[in-house]
């Protein structure tokens, strides 16, 4: 009887632990007069999407975020795509950013960082990033052509700025190899959600947050 009992406190522990998890959630609106964007976000998802920016090509770069990186996020950007894509791809940066910020919440027994190198066919994306509260972008790399589909590739890094200081992180892309750049920015997508579902994943040898100040 007592040794069921135990087992029984063990379980209890356990489901406690998972829903205050399945609790880390945002959602996150933003309205200018060049943008009007929503975004849902579940850090302990299953990767389910619905996402429509207007933008095919980032459609399908935010799905593979969420897919690979098992977040469940909606997103709806509505931009003036009459003029270019710049606004639309940057303001569903911040609000991503903001997004996941809010859902991270106080960080307590996150790992904090997280890295992951990608291989797609002939590319190879090294992504690293930290939690810090300290914003910054290292991206070290040149697209060799203007657009991939629908997609200005210049409004690349414009996106990974806009998420890297919206949500206060060091954020690193480097390419060490190039082809592609379908691949190339596909590998950096899913690379971005490798490294983050490392680092907001827990770890119970964290106790408070990981940093000798006590505090991010």
């Amino acid at each position: 009887m007592p040794v069921t009992k135990k087992r029984n406190n063990t379980s209890s522990v356990k489901k406690k632990s998972s829903v205050k998890n399945s609790e880390r959630c945002s959602e996150v609106s933003r309205k200018t007069g060049e943008t009007d964007i929503r975004i849902s976000l579940n850090l302990d998802g299953s990767g389910k999407q619905s996402i429509d920016t207007g933008i095919g090509f980032f459609d399908h770069m935010l799905s593979a975020f969420s897919k690979h990186g098992f977040f469940d996020l909606d997103c709806t950007v509505k931009g003036d795509l009459n003029v270019d894509g710049h606004h639309s791809v940057e303001d569903c940066g911040i609000v991503l950013g903001d997004a996941i910020k809010k859902a991270v919440g106080d960080k307590a027994g996150i790992n904090r960082y997280g890295y992951f190198i990608l291989p797609m066919d002939e590319v190879l994306v090294l992504c690293s990033l930290d939690l810090c509260d300290r914003p910054y972008l290292g991206f070290e790399y040149e697209y060799k052509v203007p657009m991939i589909g629908e997609l200005d590739t210049e409004l690349v890094r414009e996106f990974f700025y806009a998420v890297s200081y919206s949500a206060g992180m060091n954020l690193h892309f480097k390419v060490l190899s190039d082809g592609n750049a379908h691949h190339v920015t596909e590998a950096m997508f899913k690379a971005f959600a490798k490294a983050l579902d490392m680092a907001v994943s827990y770890d119970k040898r964290i106790k408070g947050v990981l940093s000798t100040k006590g505090a991010l």
